[in-house]
């Protein structure tokens, strides 16, 4: 079935999530938000190394449902931004990031599930995640 993917940052964040929230059209039977690390414009890979291996892992498994998923990419910064205690994901009560890269079920406005950045490539656990009811 379809993958609709959308994607913030932290400066446009708040609308594109409450866009992605409320979304009337084609409205996804599933949704997905995927926190990551920015990506190098040179090398057009991210910074972080464990975001290169999920990214991959993470899309196969998403587009391979037999459901309309939404996803919702959300991009954490550069580094130093990201290692920043007080960053606005970290200390967000509604996502509480510890990594990235970080996939979250989200139904009903709160998270149905996560996989975090050590576990997000793992196709079994990603699998689980989209089959939770």
């Amino acid at each position: 079935m379809p993958l609709e993917i959308s994607d913030a940052t932290l400066s446009d964040f708040d609308r594109v999530f409450e866009g992605f929230q409320g979304a009337k059209t084609s409205q996804p039977a599933l949704k997905f938000l995927l926190f990551l690390a920015d990506k190098d414009p040179s090398t057009k890979l991210s910074w972080c190394p464990d975001c290169n291996v999920a990214e991959p892992v993470i899309y196969k498994k998403l587009e391979a449902s037999s459901s309309n998923v939404g996803l919702l990419r959300a991009y954490v910064g550069d580094r130093s931004t990201w290692r920043n205690p007080s960053h606005p994901w970290r200390v967000d009560p509604r996502f509480k990031l510890k990594g990235v890269p970080t996939l979250i079920r989200w139904e009903k406005d709160a998270i149905a599930g996560r996989l975090e950045d050590y576990e997000a490539h793992v196709e079994a656990k990603i699998d689980s995640l989209l089959a939770s009811k």
